[in-house]
């Protein structure tokens, strides 16, 4: 995950017409992060590299919780709305310095902050941002700390969920794993790509489900399966590739749940797989939808215990730096994060956001992040990323416009 880069999401909040004092909330937000970082003291350090102990031009690399000068809260000011940040149809690109570690990637946590909070005072919000770094810990762990944070600020002690700090190997493994010396980071630019959010109504969603259950004679496929299924069509359809093409559809898979033993839900650190399946595209769109979701179903279901230890034998036996261009190629659609997580329920004393907004990290054309719709009750809201002109040709799409809400 060195070449990855930080994990950036953040919450828009409204400001209190009174009372409100940036000098009290920076004060609270500061006490908050270090009693929080207590629990998630990993985030505290900074990324080392030694030598490893085979004489080869290997090398290792920890974290180093005891020389560091730890994590890092930033305030910063926007002469801006918050109808300037959400009532464009595609994401300003101002969002983007909401966030610290811009363009950073994970192996830049040698020298910068494993975490930062970034407060953005608008004119009348309030932009809190997270800048992760993501070989610390996946997007469960995010959340977590996230909440964690919130909870803290809010006086809510003992927090409700503490990180599993204990780290987890293969039987028979040695816990300093050596990295080849030719695996060297790199770094990666996103092409011009227009972002958008999506808003799919609990109501919507339902009759996607319903569908593709209809169509493949089941009731096994899910909610987010079903609207995955949906998402790929309607991207593949909107790139116009030739039929013979080979597509995929990646969901990001949290792996705890699926070992055997089970991993503890609140394990910090990385436990996560891009779960793929492919078609021609032909294939994709002569078939229907229903015929989509069950081919992504049987992908979740297979996902087992024995293919996610092997998918860690296989790395150990010949470790690799990933690359975001060799895992996510731009024929595909990536489905990330999660829209179960309870983001809207972070709040730091100014009530619910009123939206969820993420930075430049990650992104690359077809690109879709899961958010829990604000108004709750199972509705969605998908955060894609395309060219201008697919963009524009999924915004043409029957079949996925009619399903938006």
């Amino acid at each position: 995950m060195l070449s990855v880069h930080y994990i950036q999401k953040g919450h828009l909040y409204p400001k209190p017409s009174a009372g409100f004092h940036i000098a009290e909330f920076l004060r609270r937000i500061n006490h908050s992060l270090s009693l929080t970082l207590s629990h998630f003291y990993p985030l505290a350090g900074r990324l080392v590299t030694s030598n490893s102990p085979h004489d080869d031009g290997s090398y290792v690399v920890s974290i180093d919780c005891a020389n560091s000068p730890g994590a890092r809260l930033i305030h910063a000011a926007a002469d801006l709305t918050i109808s300037d940040v959400l009532s464009p149809t595609y994401v300003p690109v101002v969002v983007q310095s909401f966030f610290d570690h811009d363009r950073a990637i994970n192996h830049d946590g040698h020298t910068t902050s494993l975490v930062t909070i970034q407060v953005t005072e608008l004119i009348d919000g309030v932009f809190v941002g997270c800048s992760f770094n993501h070989a610390v810990g996946d997007g469960a762990s995010f959340w977590n700390f996230l909440t964690a944070l919130s909870e803290t600020y809010r006086g809510k002690t003992p927090i409700s969920r503490p990180p599993v700090n204990n780290r987890w190997f293969p039987e028979g493994c040695n816990q300093i794993i050596p990295l080849p010396a030719d695996q060297i980071p790199s770094r990666y630019e996103s092409p011009k790509l227009l972002e958008r959010f999506f808003h799919f109504s609990a109501e919507s969603i339902g009759k996607i489900k319903s569908k593709a259950n209809y169509q493949s004679g089941t009731t096994k496929i899910s909610s987010f399966q079903s609207l995955s299924a949906l998402v790929w069509r309607g991207i593949t359809r909107a790139r116009n590739f030739p039929a013979e093409k080979i597509t995929g559809c990646r969901l990001a898979t949290n792996n705890r749940g699926r070992m055997n033993p089970p991993l503890h839900p609140d394990y910090f650190g990385n436990s996560i797989n891009p779960m793929r399946t492919s078609a021609a595209v032909g294939e994709l769109l002569r078939n229907d939808l229903g015929w989509a979701a069950w081919r992504l179903h049987e992908a979740v279901v297979g996902h087992s215990d024995e293919k996610i230890k092997g998918f860690v034998s296989a790395w150990l036996e010949s470790p690799v730096v990933y690359r975001m261009e060799q895992v996510f190629d731009t024929d595909s659609v990536m489905m990330g994060s999660s829209p179960r997580f309870d983001k809207y329920g972070i709040e730091f004393g100014l009530g619910k956001a009123v939206a969820l907004r993420s930075g430049y990290a990650n992104k690359f054309s077809g690109k879709v992040t899961g958010y829990p719709g604000r108004d709750g009750g199972g509705s969605v809201d998908l955060e894609i990323c395309l060219p201008p002109a697919t963009m524009a040709a999924l915004e043409s799409d029957e079949e996925f416009m009619s399903c938006v809400s």
